[in-house]
C-alpha cells in the first residue's frame, strides 16, 4: 500500500516537531542538571549536550510516539495527565541520560546524584515538557498527542 503525500507530510513534520521540542527543552535542563546537580565541569556538560543532541535526533520521535501510548490511559483530570506525562517521560529518557553522562565522564557519587536528579526533573518537568511538545506540535499543525481513538459509537 503506497504512503500518500499528505501522509509522508505529516510524518516528516511529526518527526521535525518532535526533534526540535526534545533538543529545545532538554538541552536546557539538561545542562542545569548536569552543571548543578551533577557537578560536571563546563566541558563535560558541553560535551554531554553535544552528546545528547546527536543521540536525541534519533529518539525524538520514538519518545513522542511512546508518549502517545501511553497518555491514551489518562483520565480527563490534570493529575492523570501529570501522572502518565511523567511515567512516559521518566521511562523513556532516564536510562538514555544514564548512558549519556556514564560515556562523559560522570562516576561513583556524581554519577549517582546525576541519575537521581534527572529522575526527579523527569518527574517533575514530565508534564511541563508535554505541554511543550503539544505546543509545538500544533506550531507544525499537528494534533496534540496522546488523544483516545475514536469510538465506532461516537
Amino acid at each position: 500500500m503506497a504512503v500518500s503525500r499528505e501522509e509522508k507530510s505529516v510524518r516528516r513534520r511529526s518527526f521535525i516537531a518532535d526533534t526540535l521540542a526534545l533538543l529545545l527543552f532538554f538541552t536546557t535542563t539538561g545542562a542545569f542538571n548536569e552543571r548543578m546537580i551533577a557537578g560536571m565541569t563546563w566541558e563535560q556538560v558541553c560535551h554531554a549536550r553535544l552528546l545528547g543532541a546527536v543521540l536525541m535526533v534519533p529518539v525524538a520521535r520514538p519518545y513522542g510516539l511512546w508518549r502517545d501510548f501511553l497518555m491514551q490511559r489518562a483520565g480527563e483530570t490534570e493529575l492523570s495527565r501529570l501522572f502518565w506525562d511523567s511515567a512516559a517521560l521518566m521511562s523513556f529518557q532516564v536510562p538514555i541520560y544514564a548512558a549519556i553522562i556514564v560515556v562523559s565522564g560522570a562516576e561513583g557519587g556524581g554519577l549517582l546524584s546525576g541519575i537521581i536528579g534527572a529522575t526527579v526533573m523527569m518527574l517533575v518537568l514530565g508534564r511541563p515538557y508535554g505541554a511543550f511538545l503539544n505546543w509545538v506540535r500544533k506550531l507544525f499543525g499537528l494534533p496534540r498527542g496522546g488523544t483516545k481513538p475514536m469510538s465506532l459509537n461516537n
